[in-house]
């Protein structure tokens, strides 16, 4: 084991000494079953790179030598057993997409929105809940893309408003039992994925979404539990069913749903005297 470790480590070594010998600007150290960054000699010296990859790992913190790496635009720890984040990750001035899903976060760090150029955030398949979030979370107001699937979420905070310049926002697979009106401020939002929760109505404030624009909104019923749940009846209790709002859904695109779905909602529009247009594509999920 000592000789199997001893020999990846000189690997991974010379993998940061091409990258500074050559100014390469992507490390990409997937899959080594590294437990520690600071095992990696040398890493925290690569200043200039701009992509990180470290997903696949055995990695179980992040350390605060993290703001070293000051011109780092991609972050991917996916598929770790990271349990916290550093405040110090808030440093990284020139971050943009940071990949954090698959890992064991119930918690974000104080100061995690000051990241100002942020624009595409996984948080998927941890253990996050409203709670977890720190106080200017949605002061992340760059980001284009948020996934929170997969996590504890009961309630959506309102603050969701804020980031206006979302363009995706995915909350399959939570404890969701209403979204608030606020989300009807996100008037960027090309998809909004919320399978897999306990809505039984939708805010008429989705009514937003414009005719012009491609909207998805994915409602289909779970069909799966994630790795980390226990095995429970796919179907109860987090069904979305009953979902009374038929009528805002007008505007749609393109309405994703499952087959045990698509007769109730075709008696909902007819109770609701709308008339489906020939641009709302019915996706049989």
């Amino acid at each position: 084991m000592f000789l199997s470790w001893k020999t990846m480590s000189k690997s991974l070594k010379k993998i940061v000494e091409e990258s500074r010998e050559k100014n390469q600007p992507e490390v990409d150290m997937c899959d080594r079953g590294i437990s520690s960054m600071l095992d990696v000699p040398g890493l925290f010296t690569l200043s200039h790179i701009t992509q990180l990859v470290l997903s696949h790992n055995k990695l179980t913190t992040v350390p605060a030598n993290i703001a070293d790496l000051r011109n780092i635009e991609v972050l991917n720890f996916f598929n770790n057993q990271i349990e916290e984040l550093p405040t110090q990750i808030s440093s990284l001035q020139k971050l943009k997409h940071l990949n954090l899903g698959m890992n064991r976060l119930n918690t974000l760090p104080r100061g995690f929105g000051s990241l100002p150029a942020l624009e595409v955030l996984d948080l998927t398949y941890n253990n996050l809940n409203e709670n977890s979030l720190p106080g200017n979370f949605f002061y992340l107001t760059t980001l284009r893309a948020l996934y929170l699937s997969d996590n504890d979420f009961e309630i959506l905070p309102p603050d969701i408003g804020k980031l206006t310049k979302l363009q995706i926002l995915s909350l399959r697979d939570n404890d969701l039992i209403s979204l608030p009106k606020e989300i009807g401020e996100l008037t960027q939002l090309k998809e909004l994925h919320i399978q897999g929760n306990r809505l039984t109505v939708l805010p008429p404030e989705l009514v937003f979404m414009a005719d012009t624009c491609r909207q998805t909104l994915n409602l289909q019923r779970r069909t799966m539990t994630s790795q980390r749940r226990s095995a429970v009846n796919p179907w109860q209790p987090r069904t979305n069913k009953c979902l009374t709002s038929a009528s805002v859904l007008h505007q749609l695109h393109c309405f994703c749903l499952c087959p045990q779905y698509f007769y109730t909602f075709l008696i909902m529009y007819k109770k609701a005297g709308i008339r489906v247009k020939c641009n709302l594509l019915c996706v049989m999920l």
